[in-house]
This record gives structure tokens, C-alpha cells and sequence, in this order.
């Protein structure tokens, strides 16, 4: 089960020479390492973060699955998205589960559910929210506890772990972008849409999270940058596994 799978993560060691029985995370850390990365939706920090959990063997978090997850119960429950004390006592109530494939809310398996562009709008609404997020940053921390951690989306190295020990912000050009969301069936809700539309949607969500008074996306000073425009996945995933393993062992040191 997912709960047990859980569990499990705060037992892994770290792969690729990063941290075995023989090559421990350094004694100068004081908790296991966390791998920050964040940018905007299309951007490709889910799927470049999902390939550096499983080559590490850390846990993998999306964040913004979290929001989704507590858009889509409020939704649910008839709770006004605009209602910010009621969604925050919804975010701290809520049975949330996640792995690098499911999202489970209240044991109910929603993974599918909250990628459709109306839960696209209403967990953006819900992000906005100070008390909301104040709450999922909390249980975002809690995360950390347990093990190694990749965790993606938008304030992760400026607002969840400012002292991560790896700071990534991908970022492509808007069209880019737009074409790779366009495409991507986990997205679509079952139905397709004109990459053009899809651009303006991205555009307005960006907007909302640039300008959010709490936690606007915004690049933290310290971290990377990767311009993914025209970049094959892999060889992205070739770069932040070699900025990872170069930073992680320098700070070992």
C-alpha cells in the first residue's frame, strides 16, 4: 500500500555513490539532504524530479499535487474556494497520500481526477490563500523528516526549505512550454486542447503565482537555473544529476 510504501523511504540509501553503508550522508548535516526544484507548470520539474528520485531512491513529492488534492476535496464538499478558513481546516484535515505515481485523498485514489484544467483554476485559487499554504508547507516539512527528499514545485527553495542542500528552477520559453502541456495526456482531462489556449491558461496562472502575496514564484537567489527549451529530458536529467552528485559531495567535504 501507499501508507506502507511511505514508510519505507526514511529506511533507502541514496544510490550512485551518493550514500551507502560505506558513504554516508556527511555527520555536518542535520537532517537527510532535500533536493529543491522548482519553475513553472510545463517547465518539466515533475518529470525531471520523478527521474531523480528513482536515481537517487529518495522520495519524490509534487507539492503542487497537494494543492490540487485540497482544491479538488473542496470542491467536493461545497466549500467555497474563496473561503480561506474553511479551505485551511479542510488542508489540515485532509488525509493526503503521495508517491511518484498516486495521490490518494482520504484513501480515495484521485490522481486522474485533479489533472483537468478546472482544478488547474481552482487549486491556483487555493494557493493563493496564506493560511492554506501555511498549512501544506507544514506537512510539506514533515516530509523531510523521513529520509532523502525530491520535492518540486514553486516555492520549495524559497519558502519550504530555504536551506535545501540542492537548489533547481527550470524554466522554458512560454511557448515551449504551452506545447509541452498541450500534449501531455496526464493534463488533458480526457479532452484535447488548442495549444493556443492552453498558452493563454499558462499565462494567467503564472501571473496569479508571480503575484500571490504569499510564496510568488520567484527564483531563489542560490539556486541553479536550466533553460529546458529544446532540451530532450534526458540530457536534463543527465545536468541536475551531475549539479546533485557535484553539490551533495561538495558540502560533504
Amino acid at each position: 500500500s501507499l501508507r506502507r510504501k511511505s514508510k519505507r523511504y526514511g529506511r533507502r540509501q541514496l544510490k550512485s555513490g551518493l550514500r551507502t553503508e560505506d558513504n554516508p550522508v556527511p555527520s555536518k548535516w542535520m537532517s537527510p539532504p532535500v533536493i529543491a526544484i522548482d519553475g513553472p507548470s510545463g517547465a518539466g520539474k515533475g518529470t525531471v524530479a520523478r527521474a531523480i528520485a528513482r536515481e537517487l531512491g529518495c522520495r519524490y513529492v509534487d507539492t503542487g499535487a497537494m494543492y490540487r488534492a485540497v482544491a479538488w476535496k473542496a470542491r467536493a464538499e461545497g466549500v467555497a474556494l474563496d473561503d480561506e478558513a474553511a479551505v485551511a481546516a479542510l488542508a489540515a484535515s485532509v488525509e493526503l497520500e503521495l508517491d511518484d505515481r498516486h495521490v490518494l485523498v482520504d484513501r480515495r485514489d484521485v490522481t486522474q481526477t485533479i489533472r483537468t484544467p478546472e482544478i488547474d483554476v481552482a487549486a491556483a485559487a487555493v494557493a493563493r490563500l496564506p493560511k492554506v499554504r501555511g498549512v501544506l508547507v507544514a506537512r510539506q516539512r514533515e516530509y523531510a523528516s523521513a529520509g532523502p527528499l525530491v520535492m518540486e514545485g514553486r516555492d520549495i527553495g524559497t519558502t519550504v526549505f530555504p536551506d535545501a542542500d540542492v537548489k533547481l528552477y527550470l524554466d522554458a520559453l512560454p511557448s515551449e512550454r504551452a506545447r509541452r502541456r498541450a500534449e501531455d495526456p496526464a493534463h488533458r482531462g480526457g479532452q484535447e486542447t488548442p495549444v493556443a489556449e492552453v498558452a493563454t491558461a499558462l499565462e494567467a496562472r503564472d501571473h496569479l503565482d508571480r503575484t500571490r502575496r504569499a510564496s510568488p514564484l520567484t527564483k531563489a537567489p542560490d539556486a541553479t537555473f536550466i533553460d529546458t527549451t529544446g532540451v530532450p529530458v534526458e540530457e536534463v536529467v543527465r545536468q541536475v544529476m551531475a549539479i546533485v552528485k557535484d553539490t551533495l559531495r561538495s558540502r560533504g567535504e
